[in-house]
Protein backbone atom coordinates (compact mmCIF):
# COMPACT_ATOMS: atom_id res chain seq x y z
CA UNK A 1 0.00 0.00 0.00
CA UNK A 2 1.35 3.17 -0.89
CA UNK A 3 2.82 5.25 1.72
CA UNK A 4 0.60 8.03 1.53
CA UNK A 5 -2.26 6.49 2.36
CA UNK A 6 -2.50 6.90 6.28
CA UNK A 7 -5.54 6.20 7.61
CA UNK A 8 -7.82 2.44 7.27
CA UNK A 9 -11.31 1.94 8.21
CA UNK A 10 -12.26 -1.48 8.78
CA UNK A 11 -16.34 -1.93 8.47
CA UNK A 12 -17.38 -5.31 9.09
CA UNK A 13 -20.17 -6.75 10.71
CA UNK A 14 -19.35 -8.69 14.08
CA UNK A 15 -17.05 -8.44 16.83
CA UNK A 16 -14.01 -11.22 15.89
CA UNK A 17 -14.15 -10.18 12.24
CA UNK A 18 -11.25 -7.99 11.84
CA UNK A 19 -8.89 -10.31 13.40
CA UNK A 20 -10.29 -13.51 11.01
CA UNK A 21 -10.62 -11.38 7.74
CA UNK A 22 -7.73 -8.62 7.95
CA UNK A 23 -5.76 -9.48 11.17
CA UNK A 24 -2.34 -10.23 10.13
CA UNK A 25 -3.09 -7.06 7.30
CA UNK A 26 -3.69 -4.68 10.17
CA UNK A 27 -1.04 -5.53 12.12
CA UNK A 28 0.88 -4.90 9.50
CA UNK A 29 0.06 -1.91 8.63
CA UNK A 30 -0.21 -0.27 11.76
CA UNK A 31 3.45 -1.21 12.11
CA UNK A 32 3.94 0.94 9.30
CA UNK A 33 2.61 3.28 10.86
CA UNK A 34 -1.10 3.37 9.16
CA UNK A 35 -3.99 4.49 12.04
CA UNK A 36 -6.44 1.90 11.92
CA UNK A 37 -10.25 2.59 13.21
CA UNK A 38 -12.89 -0.75 13.41
CA UNK A 39 -15.95 -0.29 12.48
CA UNK A 40 -18.49 -3.04 13.87
CA UNK A 41 -21.91 -3.35 12.37
CA UNK A 42 -23.08 -5.38 16.08
CA UNK A 43 -22.12 -6.54 19.19
CA UNK A 44 -22.42 -10.01 17.91
CA UNK A 45 -25.31 -10.77 20.37
CA UNK A 46 -26.45 -14.05 18.86
CA UNK A 47 -23.23 -15.88 18.96
CA UNK A 48 -23.52 -18.49 21.36
CA UNK A 49 -24.60 -22.14 22.46
CA UNK A 50 -24.85 -21.21 26.07
CA UNK A 51 -28.66 -21.92 26.77
CA UNK A 52 -27.66 -19.65 29.91
CA UNK A 53 -26.41 -16.86 28.02
CA UNK A 54 -28.10 -13.86 27.27
CA UNK A 55 -27.96 -11.51 24.45
CA UNK A 56 -27.26 -8.64 27.02
CA UNK A 57 -24.69 -10.47 28.45
CA UNK A 58 -23.25 -11.98 25.54
CA UNK A 59 -22.90 -8.56 23.72
CA UNK A 60 -21.35 -6.91 26.82
CA UNK A 61 -18.55 -9.68 26.38
CA UNK A 62 -18.15 -9.69 22.82
CA UNK A 63 -17.52 -6.12 22.61
CA UNK A 64 -14.58 -6.49 25.70
CA UNK A 65 -13.35 -9.15 23.70
CA UNK A 66 -13.16 -7.35 20.83
CA UNK A 67 -11.58 -4.59 21.93
CA UNK A 68 -8.66 -6.44 23.73
CA UNK A 69 -8.41 -7.90 20.35
CA UNK A 70 -7.95 -4.52 18.61
CA UNK A 71 -5.37 -3.46 21.32
CA UNK A 72 -3.35 -6.51 20.32
CA UNK A 73 -2.79 -5.18 16.97
CA UNK A 74 -2.26 -1.78 18.45
CA UNK A 75 -5.56 -0.25 16.92
CA UNK A 76 -6.64 1.95 18.99
CA UNK A 77 -10.25 3.31 18.37
CA UNK A 78 -13.18 0.62 17.77
CA UNK A 79 -16.85 1.60 16.75
CA UNK A 80 -19.45 -0.19 17.66
CA UNK A 81 -23.27 0.57 15.78
CA UNK A 82 -25.32 -0.99 17.54
CA UNK A 83 -27.64 -3.37 15.31
CA UNK A 84 -28.42 -6.30 16.23
CA UNK A 85 -26.50 -9.53 15.33
CA UNK A 86 -28.19 -11.80 12.36
CA UNK A 87 -30.41 -9.00 11.17
CA UNK A 88 -28.22 -6.94 9.18
CA UNK A 89 -29.79 -5.48 5.89
CA UNK A 90 -28.15 -3.55 3.28
CA UNK A 91 -30.87 -0.79 3.04
CA UNK A 92 -30.56 2.96 3.06
CA UNK A 93 -30.63 3.08 6.97
CA UNK A 94 -27.56 1.05 7.38
CA UNK A 95 -25.72 2.88 4.13
CA UNK A 96 -26.32 6.09 5.55
CA UNK A 97 -25.10 5.60 8.85
CA UNK A 98 -21.56 4.31 7.13
CA UNK A 99 -21.54 6.75 5.12
CA UNK A 100 -21.67 9.37 8.31
CA UNK A 101 -18.92 7.66 9.51
CA UNK A 102 -16.70 7.42 6.56
CA UNK A 103 -17.38 11.61 6.46
CA UNK A 104 -16.42 11.76 10.10
CA UNK A 105 -13.36 9.27 10.03
CA UNK A 106 -12.27 10.35 6.58
CA UNK A 107 -10.32 7.24 5.93
CA UNK A 108 -7.85 6.45 2.72
CA UNK A 109 -8.67 2.61 2.70
CA UNK A 110 -11.65 0.95 3.56
CA UNK A 111 -11.82 -2.86 4.40
CA UNK A 112 -14.58 -4.80 4.15
CA UNK A 113 -16.26 -7.81 2.81
CA UNK A 114 -17.71 -9.15 -0.71
CA UNK A 115 -20.91 -9.19 -0.46
CA UNK A 116 -21.13 -11.75 -3.48
CA UNK A 117 -19.35 -14.40 -1.60
CA UNK A 118 -22.35 -16.93 -0.79
CA UNK A 119 -20.27 -19.89 0.25
CA UNK A 120 -16.24 -21.16 0.54
CA UNK A 121 -16.36 -24.37 -1.10
CA UNK A 122 -18.53 -26.90 -0.16
CA UNK A 123 -18.13 -26.17 3.97
CA UNK A 124 -18.93 -22.81 4.72
CA UNK A 125 -22.21 -20.81 3.98
CA UNK A 126 -21.20 -17.17 4.55
CA UNK A 127 -23.09 -15.48 7.33
CA UNK A 128 -25.53 -13.21 5.80
CA UNK A 129 -24.63 -10.02 8.01
CA UNK A 130 -21.23 -10.21 6.05
CA UNK A 131 -22.55 -9.81 2.53
CA UNK A 132 -25.19 -6.81 3.89
CA UNK A 133 -22.45 -5.20 5.49
CA UNK A 134 -20.44 -5.57 2.27
CA UNK A 135 -23.09 -4.29 0.27
CA UNK A 136 -23.63 -1.55 2.52
CA UNK A 137 -20.24 -0.21 2.77
CA UNK A 138 -19.24 -0.37 -0.91
CA UNK A 139 -22.31 1.43 -1.91
CA UNK A 140 -21.67 3.94 1.08
CA UNK A 141 -18.39 4.47 -0.18
CA UNK A 142 -19.29 5.00 -4.19
CA UNK A 143 -21.61 6.94 -4.80
CA UNK A 144 -22.94 8.17 -1.09
CA UNK A 145 -19.93 9.32 0.86
CA UNK A 146 -18.50 10.84 -2.34
CA UNK A 147 -21.39 12.67 -3.27
CA UNK A 148 -23.05 15.92 -1.53
CA UNK A 149 -26.30 15.55 -2.55
CA UNK A 150 -26.24 11.79 -1.21
CA UNK A 151 -28.37 11.79 1.86
CA UNK A 152 -28.21 15.38 2.44
CA UNK A 153 -29.25 16.05 6.06
CA UNK A 154 -25.23 14.39 5.99
CA UNK A 155 -23.74 17.83 4.89
CA UNK A 156 -27.40 20.30 5.95
CA UNK A 157 -27.69 19.30 8.98
CA UNK A 158 -24.81 17.72 10.52
CA UNK A 159 -21.96 19.48 8.33
CA UNK A 160 -20.35 16.23 7.01
CA UNK A 161 -18.61 17.45 4.31
CA UNK A 162 -18.60 14.57 1.53
CA UNK A 163 -15.27 12.10 1.29
CA UNK A 164 -13.62 10.05 -1.19
CA UNK A 165 -12.28 7.21 -0.52
CA UNK A 166 -9.56 5.94 -2.40
CA UNK A 167 -9.03 1.80 -2.09
CA UNK A 168 -11.19 -0.78 -1.10
CA UNK A 169 -9.73 -3.85 0.23
CA UNK A 170 -12.60 -6.83 0.21
CA UNK A 171 -11.75 -9.73 1.99
CA UNK A 172 -13.75 -12.76 1.57
CA UNK A 173 -13.41 -12.50 -2.29
CA UNK A 174 -13.69 -15.72 -4.96
CA UNK A 175 -11.34 -13.46 -6.98
CA UNK A 176 -8.61 -11.76 -5.34
CA UNK A 177 -6.18 -10.02 -7.11
CA UNK A 178 -3.73 -8.74 -4.18
CA UNK A 179 -2.04 -10.56 -1.64
CA UNK A 180 -1.12 -9.17 1.94
CA UNK A 181 2.24 -10.70 3.00
CA UNK A 182 1.71 -11.14 6.87
CA UNK A 183 4.48 -13.93 7.86
CA UNK A 184 6.10 -11.50 10.46
CA UNK A 185 2.64 -11.03 11.96
CA UNK A 186 0.44 -14.60 11.53
CA UNK A 187 1.48 -15.05 15.14
CA UNK A 188 -0.01 -11.20 16.14
CA UNK A 189 -3.17 -12.41 14.52
CA UNK A 190 -3.29 -15.55 16.24
CA UNK A 191 -2.59 -13.66 19.21
CA UNK A 192 -5.90 -11.24 18.67
CA UNK A 193 -8.08 -14.06 17.93
CA UNK A 194 -7.26 -15.43 20.88
CA UNK A 195 -8.61 -12.94 23.04
CA UNK A 196 -12.46 -13.87 21.54
CA UNK A 197 -12.70 -16.34 24.01
CA UNK A 198 -16.46 -16.48 23.95
CA UNK A 199 -16.19 -17.66 20.42
CA UNK A 200 -12.74 -19.71 20.21
CA UNK A 201 -13.27 -22.81 22.12
CA UNK A 202 -9.80 -24.66 20.97
CA UNK A 203 -7.46 -22.24 20.27
CA UNK A 204 -4.72 -24.69 19.53
CA UNK A 205 -6.44 -25.86 16.99
CA UNK A 206 -7.51 -22.88 15.19
CA UNK A 207 -4.10 -21.64 15.42
CA UNK A 208 -2.58 -24.53 13.58
CA UNK A 209 -5.22 -24.40 10.89
CA UNK A 210 -4.54 -20.80 10.39
CA UNK A 211 -1.25 -20.70 9.77
CA UNK A 212 -1.89 -23.49 7.34
CA UNK A 213 -4.24 -21.90 5.44
CA UNK A 214 -2.33 -18.66 5.02
CA UNK A 215 0.45 -20.54 3.49
CA UNK A 216 0.30 -20.81 -0.26
CA UNK A 217 3.11 -21.95 -2.72
CA UNK A 218 2.65 -22.70 -6.28
CA UNK A 219 6.62 -23.86 -6.90
CA UNK A 220 6.94 -25.80 -3.55
CA UNK A 221 9.41 -23.49 -1.88
CA UNK A 222 8.05 -22.83 1.72
CA UNK A 223 5.77 -19.68 1.44
CA UNK A 224 4.50 -16.60 2.88
CA UNK A 225 1.43 -16.02 5.17
CA UNK A 226 -0.90 -14.08 2.94
CA UNK A 227 -4.25 -12.57 3.74
CA UNK A 228 -6.42 -11.92 0.29
CA UNK A 229 -8.49 -9.29 -0.92
CA UNK A 230 -10.39 -7.92 -3.51
CA UNK A 231 -8.22 -4.46 -4.57
CA UNK A 232 -9.97 -1.66 -6.16
CA UNK A 233 -8.18 1.47 -6.83
CA UNK A 234 -10.96 4.67 -7.52
CA UNK A 235 -10.12 7.36 -9.76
Amino acid sequence: MEDELKKVMVVLAHPDDPEFFCGGTVARWVAEGKEIVYVLATRGDKGSDDPAMTPERLAELREMEQRAAAAVLGVREVIFMGYRDGELMPDLRLRRDITRLIRQVRPDVVITCDPTTRYFGSGYINHPDHRAIGDATLDAVFPSARDRLAFIELWRDEGLEPHKVRQVYISGSLEPNEKVDITDYIEKKIAALREHKSQIKDPEGLAERIRERSSQSEDGAKPPYVEEFRRIVLS
